[in-house]
């Protein structure tokens, strides 16, 4: 196995510039897909995953080019996928396995997705369940409730609202929202039981505006767009930076002293990510932010302080919190994390697991992690990345400990940030 070892440091100061945010990547490229004319998206992410979403648009028949450096120019289809059968390998990459299904669903053409084994074993029952209800034509290949899947066409109606849960994963919302203004009608939405992740709902309603989708919205229980829209280029659309992405070189800053400073997220952000700021600043570091960017430092006072907190609206910003935790003054409490169970590995484990390596006491739950820092964080400790993005990049903070680390596989980096270790480097000492 690869492995990447870091050195001991204690301090972190700089800038750094973002990568595109994923979830934003993602959903432009497939909202451009579908959209009549032709669309620039500038700064998109050049990651595995908006790889995976790029080469199924071009295998559905969509015509996508580089423009320029982190710019794609997408024809789009229009309304419907020229390419009516085709086999779709999405690796793991949720952001683009779940719309497509949906919007496949509505395609009236016969198609196969797949993924890694791992994207096997996360679950999808709730979002077919809800396109079945439309009458879409969906079997599972494997087994029941998870892919891979057999999409063919169907008679779809849609005279009732759709029921959809929304306790597993707000990305099944989401691929019912952005699917069905294909269908040209009235169309009504029922979340049921608690939403989870209310931030990504509010990027896809946004995106969806932006390429001249109306959606209305009560509360967070129902969701209803008019008949006769239809996605149209917005011309030109620029990607944030990675939310998600900054919080790991935030944190950088609040344990090594800073200011660390990030650019393309700030207060004028869509992601509900950047809240990571205001979890850093209830633990006592100091944030300063303007539209487009965001840094931190320590507390004056120097420990950060323990947190018991809800996390449900920023679930892959919590990893960090996770991490940041062996350097609080007391244990802390991360609650509503049910949503880590059916990520990219089973992150409530994952993050007891690798822990306890560095000596953390850790109490881990159905939906909690309380974590206890050790007196002295144990140096040398070898963490697993469960093919994880975030499990590698979060736990590079640890370094900042004053402890080298040895993090294994850190190539899987590569589904949202390539170069995050590289850009780590240049930071701390």
């Amino acid at each position: 196995m690869e492995y990447l070892d870091l050195p001991a440091v204690t301090q972190a100061a700089g800038s750094v510039r973002l990568p595109g945010s994923k979830s934003i990547s993602n959903r432009c490229l497939l909202l451009a897909g579908l959209a009549a004319g032709s669309t620039e998206i500038r700064d998109l992410l050049d990651s595995d995953d908006t790889r995976v979403m790029l080469m199924a648009l071009r295998a559905l028949g969509v015509v996508a080019e580089p423009n320029a450096s982190r710019t794609v120019r997408v024809t789009g289809s229009g309304g419907s996928f020229p390419v009516k059968q085709a086999e779709l390998f999405l690796g793991n990459a949720g952001t683009a396995l779940r719309p497509l299904t949906a919007v496949l669903a509505l395609c009236q053409g016969d198609y196969r997705l797949a993924g890694v084994p791992r994207m096997h074993e996360r679950p999808i029952a709730d979002l077919v369940e809800a396109l079945r209800e439309l009458g879409a034509d969906i079997r599972y290949l494997g087994n029941e409730g998870f892919p891979p899947l057999a999409i063919g066409p169907g008679r779809l109606h849609l005279d009732a609202p759709i029921r959809v849960r929304g306790d597993v994963s707000s990305q099944f919302l989401t691929a019912l929202l952005m699917a069905l203004p294909l269908a040209g009608r009235e169309a009504q939405i029922e979340v049921v039981g608690e939403l989870i992740s209310k931030p990504y709902i509010d990027i896809t309603l946004n995106l969806m505006q932006r390429f001249g989708v109306c959606v209305e919205r009560s509360g967070w229980q129902r969701f209803a767009m008019a008949g006769g829209q239809y996605y149209t280029s917005p011309g030109v659309i620029h990607v944030e930076g990675d939310a998600s992405a900054a919080s790991y070189f935030l944190a950088a800053g609040a344990i090594g002293g800073g200011p660390v400073r990030v650019e393309g997220v700030g207060r004028a952000s869509i992601q509900g990510d950047v809240r990571f700021a205001d979890a850093l600043l209830a633990m006592g570091a100091h944030i300063a932010m303007g539209d487009n960017w965001i840094a931190a430092s320590a507390p004056p006072q120097g420990k950060l302080r323990a947190f018991d907190s809800d996390f449900n609206h920023i679930p892959d910003a919590a990893m960090t919190m996770a991490v940041l935790a062996l350097f609080a003054d007391g244990p802390c409490v991360l609650r509503n994390i049910a949503s880590w169970r059916v990520k990219e590995t089973d992150r409530i484990a994952a993050m007891a697991a690798e822990l306890r390596k560095l000596g953390a006491g850790v109490e881990e739950g159905a939906d909690f992690l309380r974590i206890t820092p050790p007196q002295q964080l144990l140096a040398g400790a070898v963490i697993d990345t469960y093919e994880d993005h975030r499990m590698a990049m979060c736990f590079s903070l640890v370094s900042l400990g004053a402890v080298g680390i040895r993090i294994n596989d850190p190539g899987c980096v590569a589904k949202t940030f390539p170069d995050y270790f590289g850009e780590f480097a240049k930071l701390v000492r």
